[in-house]
Formats: C-alpha cells, structure tokens, sequence
C-alpha cells in the first residue's frame, strides 16, 4: 500500500491556483489561505489502494484481487483506551468517487481551518467504490465479466477500507450523499455501535421504486438495447444508448428553479443542454454506467430501522427529483429511528434539486447541530 503524492486527483483549476497563490509577488508571504477554493487546493490529502484478495461478492462470485482506492486527509486521534475518536466516513453518490469532496463547494466549507470538520481535527476518509473513481470497476478489462455488485458488496468493501486499510475502530461519523446516503442508512443497521452519528443527504429509507426505479430501469434498457452494446463486449462505447441514459439522468438531476435563472433563454438552454452531453459522452462508460445503476437493485433498509442505535439527521431538499417531498415518505419512515431527525430543506435560489446534498454551506447548521448533541 503506497500513498500517492498530495495533490493527486486534485482539479487542475485548483492545482493551477494553488501555484498561483505560492508563487505570487502580490500576496503576502504570511497570508493563508481565505476562499473555498484556497482552502480546498491547500488541504493535505493522501490516497492509497487497498487489495482484497478473493473478495466474495453477494452473488457467490469471487473477485481474485479487488482494488479499493481512497483518499485520506487529517490524522487519527485515540482516547486512553485506544479508541479513535475523530474519524469520519464520507460515502459519494452513483457515478462518483471521493474526489468529488474535494472541490472548493464542499472540502473548501467544511474541511478547512475553523471549519465544522477542520482536516488538523478530524481523520476524514473518502473512499472510492467498488465500480467507481480509481476502485476496480468493468472498464478496467472484464467488462461484463466483472461481478454484478451490489450495495451490500460495497458497504462491506467500504468497511474494509475503514477496519483493515486504515486500522480505524470507530466513527465519529458517517455522511454520504445519494447512493452515499443510502449506504449511510446501511451502515447505521449493520454496524450500529461503530459511530456517533450518521447524516444521510438525499435519499429515502424504503426500496427504490416507482418514478425513481422506472427511470433507472430506462437508463439500463437504454444501454443494453443499443446493439453496439454487443452484450458489453463493445469494441466502440454505444453512444446512442449512453445518450439515451444520460437525457433520463439529467432530466432526474435537474433543479428547475435554478436551470431557469442560469438559462433563461433558448440559446443559452440549448448551448448548456449541448455542453452537458458533450463532456458526459467523454467521461461515460458503458458498462461501468450500467453496473452502478443496476447495484442499488436491492436496497431496502425500512425493515430494520427501528435496530438504529445513532443519532441521525437526514436531509432532504423540497426540489429533489430523484426524492420529491410529496411523497411524505421520510416524516414517517424517520419515526422508526430512535434517535432520528428529518430535515426537509426549503426551495431557494441556492438549492440544487438532487445536487443539493453536495452544497454544505446550505445544510452545514444541521451537522453543526448532531455534531454538538453526540460530543
């Protein structure tokens, strides 16, 4: 296990700045760094792989060596009885990877100096998963041939990171964002002495069903009914059929309030909506698409949220279309929760829809709060 060099992963925009920052004649040679994106690029981050050798998935196929890759910033801190008490678990969303926390919007509010998670603090841990970010995924050569995951394959590979990569014996907390948050409920079932808190954003606690399961469903129709799909032994990405999953994907992502202010004419509209599609085809796998989609197929944590032992806040936003409010699932699955709180966060022009769950500068007095009732 080798750590990588600090900036690795790092956005070229905020390497870029960082150098900028170091090397100019303007600045004060005393002077910290003060915006979001300053925090974000001067945060000290490690990464490292972790190898599972014959990983079993739920399926019953085994994985000779399964990769998992990570990213760490900040140092462990033990109590008198060696139990460490400032490690929090951050889980990312379908399609993502621990590197999405790492921008100014979010590393930048929260891991900074003075910040709710200050990284000279906390042991912050940001995992890749399994089919995501540098993690072993279907692209990497087995293409279809790659084990069908699931959630509970990933939760368990995201515990081996926490217990056996990073000898790490307990969470101050857990948060995650969509699939993240999902995972979050997982955690809090399966492992429910390991933490003080959970914050799930953005998702629900019942089986993944109606529009939301219909739409995930289209997305993996679309792929697999390209025929350049070739059952996932394409020797060019289907884009007709990546197109296809990638209209539906937006369509779910969107945030109407916000898509009207920032394109309020059809120009700028169909400029935007040409952009989207254009950097999404050159990043998107197929197959990898197809896996992450079909892994939440059997997620369902209602039946044992009552076995919840930490103090949960979960938050939703009233524009989430992946989880729209009027659904009024959360006000009554949360009473299962001993110690739960649901928070439904109004529509304003800083909400995101879905998206949202990566904004803490809207949700950060909630962590705030948890934070402070399980010191």
């Amino acid at each position: 296990m080798t750590h990588d060099s600090r900036f690795r992963g790092f956005p070229l925009g905020l390497i870029l700045m960082l150098a900028a920052l170091q090397h100019s004649s303007a600045a004060p040679p005393d002077r910290g760094p003060s915006s979001p994106a300053e925090v974000a690029a001067a945060l000290q981050v490690s990464e490292a792989d972790y190898s599972v050798r014959d990983f079993r998935f739920d399926s019953g196929r085994t994985l000779p060596a399964l990769r998992l890759h990570y990213a760490t910033l900040g140092h462990p801190r033990r109590d008198g009885n060696g139990r460490i008490v400032n490690a929090v678990l951050i889980l990312h969303g379908t399609g993502g990877s621990g590197h999405q926390f790492l921008g100014a919007n979010f590393a930048g509010v929260l891991f900074g100096p003075g910040e709710l998670l200050d990284a000279s603090k906390y042991f912050i841990i940001l995992p890749d998963d399994i089919g995501h970010g540098h993690s072993s995924k279907p692209s990497d050569g087995l293409r279809a041939q790659f084990p069908h995951y699931d959630y509970g394959d990933m939760v368990r590979a995201e515990y081996l990171v926490v217990t056996q990569a990073l000898h790490v014996n307990h969470l101050r907390l857990v948060a995650g964002t969509s699939m993240g948050c999902m995972h979050t409920w997982m955690w809090a079932e399966r492992y429910p002495d390991f933490m003080d808190a959970a914050l799930p954003l953005a998702c629900l606690t019942i089986q993944i069903s109606g529009r939301n399961r219909m739409i995930r469903r289209m997305m993996m129709d679309s792929i697999r009914d390209d025929p350049a799909w070739n059952h996932g032994n394409y020797t060019q990405e289907p884009q007709c059929g990546i197109r296809g999953a990638l209209n539906l994907l937006f369509v779910l992502g969107s945030a109407p309030l916000y898509d009207q202010m920032l394109y309020p004419t059809q120009q700028l509209a169909d400029r935007a909506a040409g952009e989207f599609m254009t950097r999404e085809l050159r990043s998107t796998d197929a197959n990898d698409m197809l896996y992450q989609f079909d892994s939440s197929r059997d997620y369902d944590p209602s039946a044992r949220l009552g076995t919840v032992k930490t103090h949960v806040v979960a938050i939703n936003s009233a524009d989430d279309q992946v989880n729209p409010p009027e659904l009024n699932i959360m006000p009554r699955e949360i009473r299962k929760v001993a110690h739960g709180e649901f928070v439904l966060l109004p529509i304003t022009a800083e909400t995101r829809g879905h998206g949202t769950h990566s904004l803490p500068a809207i949700w950060k007095p909630y962590l705030a709060k948890l934070l402070a009732e399980t010191d």
